[in-house]
This record gives C-alpha cells, sequence and structure tokens, in this order.
C-alpha cells in the first residue's frame, strides 16, 4: 500500500524591507524643532521627552555664554569661545546662527546629518530666531512652539528661577510678548501649563507620531 503523500509546509510570505510582519512602512526621520520664550519650560519637555526612551537623537546647541552651574560641556551645550563660534559659522558648520541677549547661539550640522543617517529622529531646541532660519533652508522640519498658559504665569516662572535682574526681567518679558506674535507661524503649538508637564509631553509625541504617518513627507536634506 502507497504511503501518504507528506504535505508541503506553507512558505510564509516574504516581507519587503522596512515592514515587521503586519506593521506600517517605516518613515523618513524626522527634524523636529523645538522653541518658545525663556521661562516656558522647553528644557522640561525635552528632558522628559528623553526620559521616555524615544529613539531620538537630541542635538546639542553651540553657544557663547558662559557656563553656568551645573551645566556638562557637551551634554547641555557646547561651550564654545567667540573665535571657535565664528570659525564654525564661516566654515558654513552651522544649521542657524542666532544671537540672544548678546551671546551667539547654533546646532551644528554634522551632528544632525549623522543622527539622520542612522535613521534617528533629531530633536532641536533653538530660538525663534533659529526656528525661521532652519524653517527656510529645511523645509521639511517641524516646528513646535512651546507655550505658557498664560504671560501671568511665565513671569511668575521666571522670578521663582530667580536668574535675572529686574531689568534683565523685563527684558526677558518683553522678548516673550514678541515671540508669542511669532506662534502662528510653527507648525504646532503645546501648551505648557504649570504643574501639566507630562500633558506636553504627551501631546508633543502624538504630533511626533502624526508627522511620522504622513504619507507624502519627504526625506530632510541638509544642505
Amino acid at each position: 500500500m502507497p504511503e501518504p503523500a507528506r504535505r508541503k509546509k506553507a512558505r510564509r510570505p516574504r516581507l519587503p524591507r522596512g515592514r515587521a510582519g503586519g506593521g506600517a512602512p517605516s518613515r523618513h526621520p524626522l527634524l523636529v524643532v523645538f522653541s518658545g520664550p525663556s521661562g516656558v519650560g522647553k528644557d522640561s519637555v525635552l528632558a522628559r521627552l528623553k526620559a521616555r526612551g524615544g529613539d531620538y537623537h537630541f542635538a546639542v546647541t553651540a553657544t557663547t555664554r558662559p557656563r553656568r552651574p551645573g551645566e556638562v560641556d557637551g551634554r547641555d551645550y557646547h561651550f564654545l569661545s567667540r573665535r571657535q563660534f565664528e570659525e564654525m559659522l564661516a566654515a558654513g558648520g552651522l544649521m542657524e546662527n542666532a544671537v540672544v541677549y548678546a551671546e551667539h547661539y547654533g546646532v551644528p550640522k554634522s551632528e544632525v546629518r549623522e543622527a539622520l543617517a542612522r535613521g534617528q529622529d533629531v530633536i532641536m531646541r533653538t530660538d525663534v530666531q533659529g526656528v525661521a532660519t532652519i524653517k527656510g533652508a529645511v523645509p521639511q522640519a517641524v516646528t513646535i512652539f512651546i507655550a505658557p498658559a498664560s504671560m501671568a504665569e511665565l513671569e511668575e516662572r521666571l522670578r521663582l528661577r530667580g536668574a535675572d535682574s529686574e531689568e534683565q526681567l523685563r527684558l526677558r518679558l518683553a522678548t516673550a510678548r514678541r515671540e508669542m506674535d511669532a506662534a502662528s507661524h510653527f507648525d504646532h503649538v503645546v501648551v505648557n501649563a504649570q504643574d501639566k508637564l507630562e500633558e506636553a509631553v504627551d501631546q508633543a509625541e502624538r504630533i511626533i507620531a502624526a508627522e511620522k504617518e504622513r504619507p507624502e513627507r519627504e526625506p530632510v536634506h541638509i544642505p
């Protein structure tokens, strides 16, 4: 009596590269630029975003301003002399260059390019002037404005920080009012209200996730 024919095991279909079983196609990495007035809690939002463990590269800004107590070179900022900064700028090595309260700020292009090449979303923090420069040069960038719940709340935060004289405080508040007028030019606005940091970070994460899913999104090109 002949043996019954053996059943051939069904082969699992090969999935295209960039897909996991049943998952969404891979997306181009993003360049996400955060900004907002001084004292609004940009550092706090980014610190919580980083603590949540997403696969982000947090770009470090170069600056000529003096290092504050507790700050670490290369982690908080790249602290440069005026000459070092000017040499980097002349070589075209900065994403943007802004002067804030008489000090220079800019994000080096090299680390942004390297992170994007690795497939990581890049998170940047800069002032409102810098965002305008970056968006002009890199239209694919996603811009997020961190806003206070009110100007009164922002003033209270700045006073509690205790880092400024009364004259400096007035200057920061006047600058903040002008910067608030620029919020409408950003792609998104996130309100970071007092004692509601987690809600602000949740909203930022939702924005990033939604932007990655946009089918018409083009890859980021750093000139």
